[in-house]
């Protein structure tokens, strides 16, 4: 098993639906297309940006492969595959490698909010059970629990456990990371407003939740940081600030639906227990996308 390392920009996908809340099919093949074309480095189908949380299996199933058949083997496809019941993880983990895609990303339980030592044998036994690559998702705001440095770390020993999305927003913690790791281990950057901290104490990129409304600049500001071009990371970082902010006015993917039917790429439309952005955000929105310099 040699995966594509993951480095760069991944775009965590909005799931686009019809006015009726089903999976809008053509809306979601045109927008993965233009994703790659736009230069983003791998995707993300079915995580909590594209609602996993309110699609069934057989939708997920379907957002998956659409992913990859669109895809094409341009960039790496890191399906996610999350639960907070471990054998429906090994579950997912084995649908999203018979689809096709190149590796599954799974969230620390939420809800049932295990110890240290209950999140780490998760994991263990998710790996264990298929040979596969396995990010792990650290997202502390979501699950209630955050996954700490050592806990990482003894994970990132396991040979099919390759890479780390930390959104803790604990930069302390992700310098320890990235200083203690094993050297094929990745670690990107799960908030957009820190990659250009977190890439400058070493991480590999980020995925993105800003980058699906503008993965050029996205794309463009990883791979300055990589060459370390930091004055040009800087000016892309301030360019796309704005809009990384207003993308969190509401939880997300609310104001990023908004931001996406504004650019014409999908529907404004979530599901229920999500409603569609409050009136008065989408002045910021627009305003963030026109300095972003993809809406004029």
């Amino acid at each position: 098993m040699s995966p594509r390392p993951l480095t760069g920009c991944g775009t965590a996908l909005a799931t686009p639906f019809t006015a009726d809340g089903a999976i809008d099919e053509a809306a979601l093949s045109a927008f993965v297309d233009w994703q790659v074309r736009e230069g983003v480095h791998f995707v993300v189908p079915c995580g909590s940006t594209g609602e996993a949380a309110t699609l069934s299996l057989e939708e997920q199933k379907r957002v998956i492969a659409i992913t990859v058949e669109v895809v094409a083997g341009r960039v790496p496809v890191v399906a996610g595959a999350g639960a907070n019941d471990t054998a429906r993880a090994i579950a997912l983990t084995k649908v999203a490698k018979a689809l096709g895609a190149t590796h599954a990303l799974h969230v620390s339980p939420m809800y049932n909010k295990p110890p240290q030592r209950g999140i780490e044998a998760h994991f263990q036994a998710i790996a264990g059970a298929v040979d596969f690559p396995i990010v792990v998702y650290n997202v502390p705001g979501r699950t209630a629990s955050n996954i700490e440095a050592r806990t990482t770390l003894r994970l990132a020993t396991i040979p099919n456990i390759v890479a780390v999305k930390e959104a803790s927003g604990n930069i302390g913690q992700i310098a320890e990371i990235i200083r203690e790791r094993p050297s094929d281990f990745t670690v990107l950057s799960g908030d957009d407003s820190l990659t250009l901290p977190v890439m400058a104490f070493g991480g590999e990129g980020v995925i993105s939740v800003a980058s699906n409304a503008t993965p050029a600049g996205m794309a463009r500001l990883v791979e300055a940081c990589a060459c370390g071009d930091f004055a040009a990371a800087r000016t892309l970082h301030r360019q796309l600030t704005p809009w990384m902010t207003a993308a969190f006015v509401e939880s997300n993917p609310i104001p990023l639906k908004a931001a996406l039917a504004m650019l014409g790429k999908m529907q404004d439309v979530v599901r229920l227990p999500l409603v569609p952005l409050a009136p008065a955000h989408h002045g910021v929105v627009r305003q963030a996308l026109v300095q972003a310099g993809v809406l004029s």
